[in-house]
């Protein structure tokens, strides 16, 4: 039997992690399909790869991997490849073994100058955190970034049960659509409502809010932000002010739950769980399966954001499941570039 308390001790503190939020997802069940971090390692035995930069000055390239399997990523290795020029991160590897590798979006179905090529990429070094006292990078996605895998394979389709999570940067966002992680249309265009489901961090107020002037946790549902069971505004979605924010998503069959927490203290709040919106479209839902990060589902690249780390699975996490995710993410120790 999977425990909250057996979780909680699949987590060590320091350098090395017993159990990284992949390894817990699988214990409760509910193993990961997507795995993508540039900061660290998702899975206690993991050295490969996670990420890749490519030079400005040679257009070589260079991949980064954990300085020991399941630690931090080597940002030293990073900073001496990319000495005396600038980097771009040009791929996110999925950590799971399903090869669902995050890279340049294509262009989607948006108007503008933005929708007429491949999404920028973003700075290597725009990013610096540090976990457990060792530097990292996240990925900073400035308008018209992102990444995108629309052959990805084994994401939950149609109404199917799928869990994630990802944390944020509290401080950087804005109110344009949409800085999103998570499953959608496989066609980066706008398919209709129920066609995605992605957690989405942001002021889109005119697409969804909560309580207070935001930012807010919400799910991208295609066609309207939710972070509750209304078209419009959800008063129980509260403003989150934390500078590292974990965000947790959940869905089956008319059954969805939103979460939130502080990465670096504390626990898991249910913002909503309950049956699905009931404007049309949403339940059942139509998901589709491609990975994006950055952007809405049609390739919306407005938005501001920072990621750090993040998954999807395959089936309903369990709230246990979740806790232990969010006391992992606490003991790894997030905390702002000295």
């Amino acid at each position: 039997m999977f425990s909250h308390a057996h979780a909680l001790g699949l987590v060590a503190l320091g350098s090395l992690v017993i159990a990284g939020p992949c390894d817990i997802y699988s214990a409760g069940g509910t193993p990961c399909i997507t795995a993508h971090s540039t900061t660290r390692a998702l899975y206690s035995n993991y050295t490969d790869s996670l990420y890749q930069v490519k030079r400005a000055s040679d257009s070589t390239t260079a991949i980064i991997k954990p300085l020991v399997a399941g630690g931090v990523a080597n940002a030293s290795a990073q900073d001496a490849f990319c000495a005396g020029t600038t980097c771009l991160i040009t791929i996110i590897y999925d950590q799971s073994g399903h090869a669902n590798h995050l890279t340049q979006a294509p262009p989607g179905d948006i108007r503008g100058p933005e929708a007429r090529g491949y999404d920028k990429l973003a700075n290597a070094v725009s990013a610096p955190i540090r976990l457990d006292g060792q530097k990292a990078y996240g990925v900073y996605g400035t308008p018209g970034t992102g990444y995108r895998n629309n052959k990805a394979k084994g994401i939950a389709t149609g109404d199917a049960a799928e869990g994630m999570y990802a944390i944020f940067d509290g401080t950087r966002y804005n109110a344009n659509c949409c800085f999103d992680y998570g499953n959608g249309e496989t066609n980066s265009r706008d398919t209709g409502n129920g066609h995605m489901e992605a957690l989405y961090f942001g002021t889109g107020g005119r697409w969804g809010s909560g309580a207070g002037k935001g930012p807010w946790i919400m799910a991208d549902l295609e066609n309207g932000l939710f972070g509750g069971p209304n078209t419009g505004n959800n008063p129980n979605n509260p403003t989150v002010t934390f500078r590292f924010v974990t965000a947790v998503l959940k869905g089956t069959k008319n059954l969805w739950a939103l979460k939130g927490g502080n990465s670096a203290s504390g626990t898991l709040t249910t913002y909503y769980n309950g049956v699905r919106p009931k404007s049309a479209g949403y339940n059942p839902m139509k998901k589709e399966g491609a990975v994006f990060l950055g952007t809405g589902g049609d390739n919306s690249n407005g938005g501001i954001g920072t990621f750090y780390e993040g998954a999807m699975t395959t089936g309903y996490p369990t709230d246990a499941t979740e806790d232990a995710i969010q006391a992992d993410i606490v003991a790894a120790k997030y905390t702002i570039a000295s």
